[in-house]
C-alpha cells in the first residue's frame, strides 16, 4: 500500500505567501519611493524659497546702496560748487585792489628818463608802450619791472629809434600777478587735499 501525500496545497500556500510578501514589499517600495520623492520635492522647494529670500535681501541692499551712491554724488557736486564759489570769492577779494597794485608798481618802477605812452590790459596781460632816451634806460626799465612783485618777467617786443634819432620807442608785454597768489595756491591746495580724502 502506498501512502499518497499531496504536496500541492503546501506548495500553493508557499507560493501564496511568497506572492503576498512580494506584493507587500512592492507596495512598501512604492510607498517609500513616493515618500522619498515628496521629501525631495519639499526640500528643493524650501531651498528655492530660501534662495528667493536671500535674493530679495540682496536686491533691497543694492537699492539702498544705489540711493546712498546718488546722495554721495549729489553731495560731492554741492561740495565742488561750494569750493568753486570760495575760489571765486577769494579771487575777487584778492583782486579788488589789483588795479591799485598795478598802477603803484608801474609808477615806483619807472626809471628816470622813461615815460609810458600807452597801457593796454586784457585780463592778466599787460602791454606797455613808451619812450626812453637811450637803450640803457630801456634795459633798466625791464629790470625794474621784473623786480616788481606785481608783474611777471617782461618780454620786450620792439625797440625803435625816434625819427629825430634822440630817443627810443619801445613796447613790451608781461602778465600781472595777484598779490595773494600764495593764498590762492593754498585754497587750491586744500581743494586738492579734500579731493584725495
Amino acid at each position: 500500500m502506498t501512502i499518497e501525500i499531496n504536496l500541492l496545497p503546501w506548495r500553493e500556500e508557499l507560493r501564496a505567501r511568497r506572492s503576498k510578501r512580494f506584493y507587500l514589499s512592492l507596495a512598501l517600495m512604492a510607498l517609500l519611493g513616493l515618500g522619498g520623492g515628496y521629501g525631495m520635492t519639499w526640500y528643493y522647494e524650501q531651498e528655492a524659497e530660501a534662495q528667493q529670500r536671500r535674493n530679495a535681501h540682496i536686491e533691497a541692499q543694492s537699492r539702498q546702496l544705489d540711493s546712498a551712491i546718488r546722495e554721495i554724488s549729489e553731495l560731492e557736486a554741492i561740495r565742488e560748487q561750494m569750493l568753486e564759489q570760495v575760489r571765486v570769492f577769494t579771487e575777487l577779494q584778492l583782486g579788488r585792489t589789483q588795479t591799485v597794485y598795478v598802477m603803484n608798481d608801474l609808477v615806483t618802477s619807472l626809471v628816470e628818463g622813461v615815460h609810458y605812452t600807452q597801457l593796454n590790459r586784457q585780463g592778466d596781460s599787460l602791454r606797455l608802450a613808451g619812450l626812453a632816451e637811450n637803450n640803457r634806460q630801456v634795459s633798466d626799465q625791464l629790470r625794474a619791472l621784473a623786480a616788481a612783485p606785481t608783474f611777471t618777467e617782461p618780454v620786450l617786443s620792439e625797440v625803435e629809434a625816434e625819427d629825430d634819432g634822440e630817443g627810443r620807442r619801445f613796447s613790451l608785454s608781461m602778465s600781472q600777478r595777484m598779490p595773494g597768489d600764495a593764498a590762492l595756491e593754498s585754497v587750491s591746495g586744500s581743494e586738492a587735499e579734500g579731493g584725495e580724502s
